[in-house]
């Protein structure tokens, strides 16, 4: 199963968030235990400079092709760190992006997607950016896996603390109301007009 390329934080990570969104899913059910590259494969965000000139010091890379190299030690099966170096609208800037390197083109598939994505003219975010924004934020004491009081066909998926009646109450991310989703995100973040689903 191919797993869609997908924006994952908004705005620039530094440091700290950079390693939190390196393991985004860190908490998940039977960790290890299964394939989980369809969870990490296909997702991006930006960085600053420092964070990617950083990355780029620590091992040497395993391979490095114009604007683009790729971390040695590989997250699960076949995925690995992809930082970039692209120039999108005349300026300069950085990405990290996971890539199955087991597809040849991944890499050159995912530099395409973000400079598409990120040449749009207009601020705007889809639902599902949305979405994978709010998890990324969230701190790992408010968000999880659904469990025993979810029905079946529902355990194991992401689910975010939720404030209001009857009361505090962990429910799907993936079904977060319009409201619900607002609320959440930054005030930066809220009301940016919707964007269609490419």
């Amino acid at each position: 199963m191919t797993s869609p390329i997908r924006k994952i934080h908004f705005g620039i990570a530094d440091r700290h968030q950079m390693f939190r969104l390196f393991d985004r899913h860190a908490q998940r059910p039977d960790r290890w235990q299964t394939d989980d590259s369809a969870l990490y494969a296909g997702e991006w965000f930006e960085i600053a400079q420092a964070q990617h000139d950083y990355m780029l010091e620590i091992l040497p890379p395993l391979w490095m092709r114009g604007e683009m190299f790729a971390m040695r030690e590989f997250l699960t099966g076949n995925i690995t760190s992809v930082f970039y170096t692209l120039s999108i609208n005349g300026v300069t800037r950085y990405f990290h992006a996971y890539c199955d390197l087991s597809d040849p083109r991944s890499p050159y598939e995912m530099r395409d997607a973000i400079v598409e994505r990120e040449r749009r003219p207009d601020k705007a975010m889809t639902r599902e950016e949305r979405i994978e924004h709010i998890w990324s934020a969230t701190h790992d004491k408010y968000r999880g896996y659904a469990g025993a009081e979810f029905r079946p066909e529902h355990r194991g998926k992401r689910t975010v603390i939720v404030y209001g009646k009857p009361g505090t109450r962990f429910e799907l991310l993936e079904s977060l109301t319009d409201q619900q989703i607002s609320e959440k995100l930054p005030v930066h973040l809220r009301y940016l007009p919707r964007a269609q689903a490419a």
